[in-house]
This record gives structure tokens, sequence and C-alpha cells, in this order.
């Protein structure tokens, strides 16, 4: 299939204005991503998680951006329908010009997108990028670049004002040019409000099925690394392969059926 069949934004956008739910998954490799287009993954992330799941470390904080293009470029490979996305890592986002250096950077490496985290300061980061032809999606809640400043991997936005600035703050990102959102860790009733509100795709992770698709880092859904969060299920529990834990992995995210109450905040 030709490279130029890949998704779009627009194509994302309208599985939402559709109600079809979209199916994301982290992927750091060619082989890994070819048998996820295979599967019919919507979006690939080319996360800042490989610092964690790939390179062993503890948070995701010594990710450059070498190493997400690196990644980038090898996902790019395998794959011939599914979007890519790829994690601006921290630290290389701290200002307009710094962003679209290393924004460019992904892109020239087969990027679709760039995701950072967190607003605040960074809306006129986000601003500055979509103005500039970067599409930008945004990423709130947990946010794991934060982890030492939230004291940890926690669920956010509990409290009533906490919430309230995550709403305001998803609607920044949108008017910056933001055209997609991940809401991670949130409480499910939280994250409803903030896809009916918006309308570019919101994808979820730990926020409830209400969101318009849903994403998951590959090793935690194959059942790998130890522990996984609460939001995580085990898709190749009971499958005969890796392909076939993809494909249940996106089927039940179409139907509906992931992610289940036991898996909500």
């Amino acid at each position: 299939m030709a490279k130029s069949a890949n998704l779009t934004i627009r194509d994302l956008t309208e599985m939402k204005q559709r109600g079809e739910k979209i199916a994301m998954l982290t992927c750091y490799d060619a082989t890994f991503a070819s048998v996820m287009d295979e599967a019919g993954v919507d979006i690939i992330l080319v996360g800042d998680s490989l610092g964690m799941v790939v390179q062993g470390r503890e948070t995701t904080l010594a990710v450059t951006v070498e190493d997400v293009a690196y990644h980038t470029q090898a996902v790019t490979r395998g794959i011939s329908r599914t979007f890519l996305l790829a994690d601006m890592p921290f630290g290389s986002y701290h200002d307009a010009r710094t962003a679209m250096e290393n924004a460019r950077h992904l892109m020239v490496a087969g990027a679709q997108m760039v995701k950072l985290e967190g607003a605040g300061p960074y809306i006129e980061v986000v601003d500055y990028l979509t103005r500039r032809g970067v599409p930008v999606c945004g990423h709130l809640g947990l946010t794991p670049q934060s982890v030492h400043q939230l004291g940890g991997f926690r669920v956010q936005a509990r409290e009533d004002q906490a919430a309230q600035q995550l709403k305001q703050d998803a609607e920044a990102l949108r008017e910056a040019g933001a055209q997609m959102l991940v809401l991670e860790a949130i409480p499910s009733q939280l994250a409803a409000q903030v896809s009916h509100a918006l309308d570019i795709a919101v994808i979820g992770i730990g926020a409830g099925p209400a969101c318009d698709g849903q994403v998951l880092v590959m090793h935690d859904m194959l059942g790998l690394g130890g522990r996984a969060p609460k939001f995580v299920r085990d898709f190749m529990s009971g499958q005969p392969d890796i392909a076939s834990a993809f494909k249940q992995y996106v089927e039940d995210v179409r139907s509906g059926a992931f992610p289940a109450a036991e898996h909500q905040y």
C-alpha cells in the first residue's frame, strides 16, 4: 500500500464525529509497527516511554530528541496505514524556537504530529508550532515528564479546583491549535466532560471509556515489565500470538469493551 494511504488528522477527527473509537498503542520499531498496522491500530505513538520499557530507566526524563527520532524512523518503515505520532521529550520544548527545531527533526524522521505535555507556559509554544505548520497533540492529567513535581505516578485532578483547571487547560490547548489531546490518569467523569466539550479527538489512558479513543504502552498491554497500572489490561492473556493480542485490543476499544469498570478512576 502506498505511503499516501496513512490516516490523517482529518480522518481521526471524522472518527470522533462518527462516534468511532480510535485505537492507539506505543511502538518503537519496524517489526512491531508492521504487526500493529496489519491489526488495524489507528495511531502509533513513539513515546518517550521508551526510556523505561526499552532503555530500562526509572523515568522518561533522560530520553533525547535523537532517541525519539531514531525510533520514529524505524517505526515509519513498518507502517502503511497507521497515523504516526512522536513525543517531544523532556526539555525539548521549553521555548518556542527550540520546540520548532526539535519538532522539525521529528517530522523529518517521519512523525505526522508531535505530542507535548502540560499547558501554562506551553500554550504559547503550541500556538507558535501550529502557526508554522506543525500538528500538535496535547497531554494533560498525569504528565510523566513532571513526575518529580507531581510527587510520583498518581491520579490527577480529583479535586474540584484541579478538575476545573484541567478543563481550562484543555480548552486553551485547543484554542492554541492543538488537534488532538491525551488525558492520562484522571477521573472518568472529568475525561467525559472534556471529550464532550472539545471538537478534537481526545485519547484516554486511565481516563475512562468516554474518551474518543484509548492508548496503552505496548509492553504493558502484552503483559511485560512487571506490575502494571490499574488502567492496563493484559491483552496477551489467552491469545495465541502477539498479532492476535493487537487485534483484540483494537476490537475491544472499538466496541467499548475496554476500558471496563476495573480500569477506571
